[in-house]
């Protein structure tokens, strides 16, 4: 069995693996300052895994936190995914491949594995992350833009009267500020998917599929004019296929 770890901005995800691929559990924990406690109850009732798997984009403060958890329960210290120049079948666009995001290497991982190549691999959490993916596994690059929430949070921190009384809603037209600020964040990270994808076609010689993922995925993919495809988990079922790649 495996253990494999998807340590995000906002939250740390979990799977264990059986060797038949399948997942025996898995969950989900908030970054907290008892990080320690909290993985403890929740991983208090499972098997011991043989390996532990870890994908990272946190500091490693944070890291560390999780090895020590990881070795006291389990006798295993996290074997770390950093990004490959290639691996599983995606080529890694990068002339530094380790500054490409393993979770985005391993979202494009999942995304060829499940057949969608070529195509937009969006990641709609912290950041908005996109990347075109070849049909031959090809990474052509990528954007990263701030995700809707932090835009918001961003215009909040940086100008003095603009402070909304009550969450907004997304509108087209908004005539106050609390709509006008959620309205234009969100609509300008589905403008910025929506070019993309547009910008993409040719050099993809295709329409290309859109797979969108992470925690504002539904919300943003009401928001599109091009058919999106959800998808959950990705970065932990692109580290299964690494990790059970010969």
């Amino acid at each position: 069995m495996k253990l494999l770890l998807d340590m995000g901005n906002t939250r740390l995800k979990w799977a264990l693996q059986a060797q038949s691929a399948g997942w025996l559990a898995r969950g989900a924990v908030d970054w907290q300052p008892d990080m320690a406690t909290a993985l403890e109850s929740a991983w208090a009732e499972l098997q011991r895994p043989v390996t532990v798997i870890a994908a990272s984009v946190v500091d490693t403060a944070r890291e560390a936190q999780v090895t020590n958890v990881t070795e006291r329960l389990f006798a295993r210290a996290p074997s770390w995914l950093r990004t490959p120049a290639s691996a599983c079948g995606v080529r890694n666009a990068y002339a530094e491949p380790q500054r490409l995001g393993v979770d985005r290497f391993l979202a494009m991982v999942a995304a060829r594995a499940d057949g969608h190549a070529p195509c937009i691999v969006a990641g709609a959490g912290t950041a908005l992350t996109l990347d075109a993916l070849a049909a031959d596994g090809q990474h052509l690059g990528g954007l990263i833009a701030p995700g809707p929430q932090l835009m918001q949070q961003s215009l909040l921190d940086a100008t003095a009267r603009v402070r909304p009384d009550r969450p907004g809603d997304i509108l087209e037209l908004a005539d106050n500020t609390a709509d006008a600020v959620v309205s234009g964040c969100w609509q300008a990270a589905a403008a910025l998917i929506e070019r993309f994808a547009a910008r993409m076609a040719p050099r993809l010689g295709t329409t290309p599929a859109l797979i969108l993922g992470g925690g504002d995925a539904a919300r943003l993919a009401s928001l599109l004019s091009i058919p999106a495809q959800l998808s959950q988990d990705s970065v932990l079922r692109g580290l299964a296929v690494w990790a059970n790649t010969p």
